[in-house]
């Protein structure tokens, strides 16, 4: 079963920018989609984005549209999170899923998570 690495979450102030990574254990990584969700203390993991296998085909949640950007490199079996304009309430573990399909599956369907990357943003 392919296991997903997050990395590159860290401290920063409000106003910067972090960009997160997720790579995939197997080749075959670059054939699923992909996709991001948050947890903040307290609260329910919810979804971030999702990126198609080719990256063609994205999809954003409301609250991040405009700062946050999908991408991959299929090459490096590695899905980016760009994230712009960080605000405190962006603090969060964030986890890459997948769910083994080239579509993006609904939220409730990815089955594969990695072990997330912490995100903390001071005011």
């Amino acid at each position: 079963q392919v296991r997903l690495t997050e990395s590159g979450g860290g401290l920063v102030q409000g106003g910067g920018s972090l960009r997160l990574s997720c790579v995939g254990s197997e080749q075959a990584f670059s054939t699923y989609a992909v996709g991001w969700f948050r947890q903040a203390p307290g609260r329910d993991r919810d979804f971030v984005a999702a990126i198609n296998w080719s990256g063609r085909s994205t999809e954003y949640a409301n609250s991040v549209k405009g700062r946050f950007t999908i991408s991959r490199d299929n090459a490096k079996n590695t899905v980016y999170l760009q994230i712009n304009s960080l605000k405190p309430e962006d603090t969060a573990v964030y986890y890459c899923a997948t769910r083994r399909t080239f579509a993006i599956p609904e939220v409730g369907e990815y089955s594969i998570w990695g072990q997330g990357t912490q995100v903390t943003v001071s005011s």
